[in-house]
């Protein structure tokens, strides 16, 4: 399902509804929400939101359990973090109990080893040992999303690991990541994207020819089911009807 909004005001207010109502049922129907939240600079809104008064007392924080899809290898303190902005728009404003929050960083431990400790992690707490009851993805100019970027085949043919780490030379870096075979076990995905920089990369992503080494986001499942585009109608502009 893809849903165009007028600007990101708007669209984050109907993202922060979708978060509250699938943290209440998925409560509801199992006694927990479980989340992987997405970093960069486009959930910000979305993580300020949900820290008003308005959404804070919509959820029973102390049922939320956070993790995140994908992580630049550095401490939390780094601006480069996507765990630390998350703690600074959202985490330190709202009682999720701090043991069940799970950045994607661990000191004196390589990222690939950390990896598989994640993993572990996730197979305690979600339901089956994999299904997310929700993940919320962003999307790169370059068709990437989480750390599944263009033309890196150790990542983008991943067929068996849940979590896995990597060296991404272009940016001089380790990143860990939520595979795609996992991402598509997710009861509920939201694609988060805004601005004119997006548009050709949503384009080819949703109607262009399938190139998912190119466009990694096409590895994401199209089940309108459980896949919801939330974008913008700048990103959008380039869409056929």
């Amino acid at each position: 399902m893809i849903r165009i909004f007028e600007n990101k005001e708007n669209l984050n207010a109907e993202l922060a509804d979708y978060f509250v109502s699938k943290a209440q049922q998925a409560i509801l129907d199992h006694g927990k929400f479980t989340v992987a939240l997405t970093g960069g600079s486009s959930p910000a809104g979305l993580y300020q939101l949900l820290a008003t008064d308005s959404y804070r007392e919509k959820i029973d924080w102390s049922k939320v359990y956070v993790f995140w899809g994908d992580e630049r290898w550095v401490p939390l303190d780094d601006q480069k973090s996507n765990a630390g902005a998350a703690f600074n728009d959202l985490l330190n404003h709202i009682p999720v109990p701090k043991d069940q929050i799970f950045p994607m960083w661990k000191a004196d431990i390589s990222a690939t080893d950390y990896a598989v400790e994640y993993e572990a992690l996730l197979e305690q707490h979600l339901t089956k040992g994999e299904e997310f009851d929700l993940i919320i993805l962003g999307m790169g100019d370059d068709g990437h999303t989480a750390s599944l970027f263009p033309n890196q085949d150790i990542i983008l043919k991943e067929k068996v690991k849940k979590v896995a780490a990597y060296f991404l030379a272009t940016q001089d870096m380790y990143r860990i990541t939520l595979t795609a075979p996992l991402i598509n076990k997710s009861k509920n995905i939201v694609f988060l994207v805004f601005g004119h920089n997006k548009a050709e990369a949503l384009y080819q992503v949703l109607q262009g020819e399938a190139n998912s080494n190119l466009y990694p986001s096409q590895l994401i499942t199209r089940d309108e089911q459980k896949v919801t585009w939330m974008v913008d109608k700048d990103a959008a502009n380039k869409l056929k009807q």
